[in-house]
């Protein structure tokens, strides 16, 4: 059974930078890992992915400004944000495929970690 650890979250100001980690202990394949996030009375939004073959998919909201990447031995994947602006400010969740590929579908994701609060502002 897969268990997600999340770290990294936090204040910063904007244009700041902040780095996300998501360790999936139990994990036994690379499957595709993603980040989620959801803010106060808005919906879940999915926002980066990762998929076997490090392939990625990004939203447009984050889309060159944030990066996903994995580790060599695959079972830790981590989102740098940077240029980060204060309608980032959310609970950022990780979360962990049941396939390979990447994608933002959260109903291809049934593992999901605690969550990690990330505010931006002045």
């Amino acid at each position: 059974q897969v268990r997600l650890v999340e770290s990294g979250g936090g204040s910063v100001q904007p244009g700041g930078s902040l780095r996300l980690s998501c360790e999936a202990e139990g994990a036994d394949d690379l499957y595709a890992m993603a980040w989620f996030r959801q803010a106060p009375g808005k919906e879940r939004e999915g926002i980066a992915t990762i998929g076997r073959f490090s392939y990625t998919t990004y939203s447009e909201t984050v889309q060159d400004r944030f990066v996903i990447s994995r580790h060599p031995r695959g079972n830790t994947a981590y989102l740098q944000m940077n240029s980060l602006k204060p309608e980032d400010t959310a609970m950022y969740y990780c979360a962990f495929s049941i396939h390979y590929r990447s994608d933002l579908d959260a109903a291809n994701y049934p593992v999901w970690g605690q969550g990690t609060q990330v505010t931006v502002s002045a």
